[in-house]
């Protein structure tokens, strides 16, 4: 059997649980963790790893299963569960069954430091996959960096790294954001108003679509934050008018309850899509859900992945996980870029034939899998290739897909339009090469 075929076969068996979550985009603040919660293991060791006892292999997951972000993180979960749930059910890995170590990183970012230190140290797992906020993915990158250890991320993130110890399976800048601008300035108009929460991913973000505006002719009017949960989002609207009176593109990387606010103050306010068309990168089928369709539709969307997409592996893919977790629930990116990274490992793992870390990196480049996005590849870089789509909201709160790359997308995880990056890349594959090196 095909794994698709596996996986729904064993699906269809699982019974059906409902629930109903509003997943929140990468949110958090940006604060790094001291040294005490990096570890002191010496980066030169051997990387630690463990089959588990007896007949498993122990791998963690690290998500917020409490505190504000939980509602995103959980759904994730689910994905990955899920993914790992098929493989066991399909014989497992190397003949053995995958052992989920989960640690709750409650949306604290030093405390997700310190569960990734006792999942590697304690537990002993072979893989993390974990995190969602750039905050939290910053805060146990010197943790799997000094151990020598492994984390798969799984959300779209703002670029500028490249980690040997970090598999990247959400999109690069140029994977969203960037086709993002282009399709706008082509279809949309040139003048753009930048709003987003006040952290790392919507600052970084909007640094690089300053540069590409400057440099593909168009222009930015305005640019204002919003801490991360706050809802007062009047000023911000009455600045937009005062930028934009006779409208314009409005470029949205809020993130979780500001949108609520923000949508439902735009409309009360006459700003409707055919004037003033939101671009965002933070919401997705169940965004649209929790704060009403009829606030969102008309405005746009980018990500790589949609419920909408039709082909084979998504319609598989969407009927295995409504079976398994309820007819009412909607799939998104992120939960599809984090069940695709469960699948990729467990292709490395079954490559190297080990689960010795620097045997399953290597064998991780070249990887592919027939994901319910389109086929995917990993790159030497650590991130995948990813198709690009633009989607616009409709009436049942779905996405009509208004754009679509012909085929996936590399990623380049050093921003060309920033000068400060511009010319450099990364391949873990050349020792010579790594993280960053000028091309």
């Amino acid at each position: 059997m095909t794994p698709m075929k596996r996986r729904k076969f064993l699906v269809y068996s699982s019974a059906a649980i409902g629930t109903s979550i509003f997943l929140k985009a990468c949110g958090g603040d940006t604060t790094a963790p001291t040294d005490d919660t990096t570890g002191t293991t010496d980066p030169t060791t051997e990387p630690a790893a463990s089959t588990g006892g007896g007949d498993t292999i122990k791998v963690g997951l690290l998500h917020s299963l409490s505190g504000t972000m939980a509602i995103s993180e959980t759904t994730v979960v689910d994905a990955e569960e899920l993914a790992i749930e098929e493989i066991n059910a399909a014989g497992g890995i190397l003949g053995k069954q995958i052992e989920i170590v989960k640690e709750d990183g409650a949306s604290d970012w030093p405390t997700f430091a310190e569960k990734a230190t006792k999942l590697i140290d304690q537990d002993a797992v072979s893989v993390v996959f974990g995190c969602w906020t750039s905050a939290s993915r910053k805060a146990v990158l010197p943790v799997f960096e000094s151990k020598n250890h492994m984390l798969w991320y799984p959300v779209q993130y703002e670029g500028q790294e490249c980690s040997k110890n970090i598999f990247y399976t959400g999109a690069a800048p140029n994977q969203q954001i960037e086709p993002a601008v282009s399709w706008l300035l082509e279809n949309k108009g040139k003048q753009f108003f930048l709003v987003g929460s006040d952290y790392v991913f919507p600052r970084t973000a909007n640094t690089i679509i300053k540069e590409q505006l400057k440099a593909l002719g168009g222009e930015t009017v305005g640019e204002d934050y919003l801490p991360l949960g706050n809802t007062e989002v009047t000023p911000i609207i009455s600045k937009i008018k005062a930028a934009l009176p006779d409208g314009g593109v409005i470029f949205n990387s809020l993130n979780g309850d500001s949108n609520v606010a923000f949508f439902k103050q735009l409309k009360g306010a006459g700003m409707t899509p055919d004037k003033y068309p939101v671009m965002s990168v933070s919401i997705a089928e169940e965004e649209v859900r929790q704060i009403g369709k009829e606030f969102l539709v008309g405005h746009y969307a980018a990500w790589n992945y949609f419920q909408t997409v039709e082909n084979p592996a998504n319609t598989t893919w969407v009927e295995a996980f409504k079976a398994k977790y309820g007819a009412d629930r909607v799939t998104n990116d992120p939960m599809e870029a984090a069940y695709i990274m469960v699948y990729l490992w467990k292709q490395a793992v079954e490559k190297a034939g080990t689960t010795d870390l620097e045997a399953v990196r290597m064998a991780a480049y070249g990887q592919e899998f027939d994901a319910p996005e389109g086929p995917v590849k990993m790159n030497p870089n650590h991130h995948i290739s990813k198709w690009v789509r633009i989607g616009e909201v409709r009436d049942d709160g779905l996405f009509d897909i208004v754009y679509a790359s012909d085929a996936a997308v590399d990623p380049i995880p050093w921003n060309q339009f920033v000068p400060e990056t511009k010319g450099y890349a990364c391949d873990w594959s050349d020792p010579a090469k790594g993280g960053k090196y000028e091309m």
